[in-house]
This record gives structure tokens, C-alpha cells and sequence, in this order.
């Protein structure tokens, strides 16, 4: 068993649709756009030479207000090589990715939980809903727009006021 993650297997595989992140120092890292990303979990997970069967977290992340405005990160691991690998997949807003639920079962809560804290849409989950705050709680309160106090209302009469969209004052 080589002790090394050769990412020169999962380049060569997607050619130039997934690139190394070489900012990155504490794990192999890779950038995909969201249309390769179930390939790209795919090809880890049956890949006999890699078999990332374990897909421990996602992550959320907003840049505002940068563009892309947001980007997933999911961090796999190899059991029988004991191999961690990051996966980056930036997005545009509104945020939008490809569910892997059908990859990795796992991935039904930590999907829900970026849909619930940053308003990030899986297209194809079986269950996209709020997990923590209520449904009709109004907000992503993760994104770096939310007020920190967050929006008044019958909960929350400290919060501030919610800005109306179509108001160009």
C-alpha cells in the first residue's frame, strides 16, 4: 500500500474539470465545478485504488461579498488506506449543487444542514428542509448579509428590520 493519495489518478481521470488547490497545506485538496461534482464523488468512492467509502462533512462557506459568492467543501476519507481528501465546489448565487445522497446516505443531513444555514439548494435531495430553525423561519443565518441580531418578529422583537426586496430606497 503506497502511503501517498495519488491525485495524479483523479486529475488525469477528469482532465482539466477538476484542478489541485496547492494553497492548501494540510490534506490533498481539489476544486470541482458543481456540474462534475457527482462524477468527481463517484469516481473516489469506486475506484478501486482509491475507495474514499467514508464522506465525513459539508461544509458551507459564503465570500460576500466576493463572487462566486459560495462554495461547498466536503472533506472524504479512505478507510482501507487511511487517505483524507477536500473537495471544493464553488457556487454562484443563488446557490445552487447537484444532491450526493445517492453516493454517500450521510450526505442527507449535512446537505440539509447547508440548505437550513446558507440557503444552498440540492437539486435532487430527497428531503430539502429546514433541520434546525423552523420552517417558517425567514433567513439563511450562516450568510454574512443576516443580521446578527436577526430579523424582527414575533420570536425576535429585538431583531432588525427586515429590508423590503422591492424598495430601491
Amino acid at each position: 500500500m503506497d502511503d501517498v493519495l495519488p491525485l495524479s489518478r483523479i486529475i488525469d481521470h477528469f482532465e482539466d474539470r477538476v484542478t489541485v488547490d496547492e494553497t492548501v497545506s494540510d490534506m490533498p485538496c481539489v476544486v470541482v465545478g458543481p456540474d462534475d461534482l457527482v462524477a468527481l464523488c463517484t469516481f473516489l468512492r469506486d475506484d478501486d485504488l482509491l475507495q474514499f467509502n467514508f464522506m465525513a462533512d459539508i461544509c458551507g462557506v459564503d465570500f460576500y461579498p466576493d463572487s462566486p459568492r459560495f462554495q461547498l467543501v466536503y472533506h472524504l476519507y479512505s478507510i482501507p488506506f487511511g487517505w483524507r481528501i477536500r473537495i471544493k465546489c464553488l457556487l454562484a448565487d443563488p446557490p445552487l449543487a447537484p444532491t450526493i445522497t445517492d453516493i454517500w446516505t450521510t450526505a442527507n443531513w449535512h446537505e440539509r444542514e447547508a440548505y437550513d444555514m446558507y440557503g444552498i439548494v440540492f437539486e435532487g435531495h430527497p428531503d430539502l428542509r429546514r433541520i434546525y430553525m423552523w420552517e417558517e423561519f425567514e433567513g439563511w443565518p450562516m450568510r454574512k448579509d443576516f443580521p446578527l441580531r436577526g430579523y424582527k418578529d414575533a420570536y425576535n422583537p429585538f431583531g432588525d428590520e427586515k429590508k423590503d426586496q422591492g424598495d430601491a430606497s
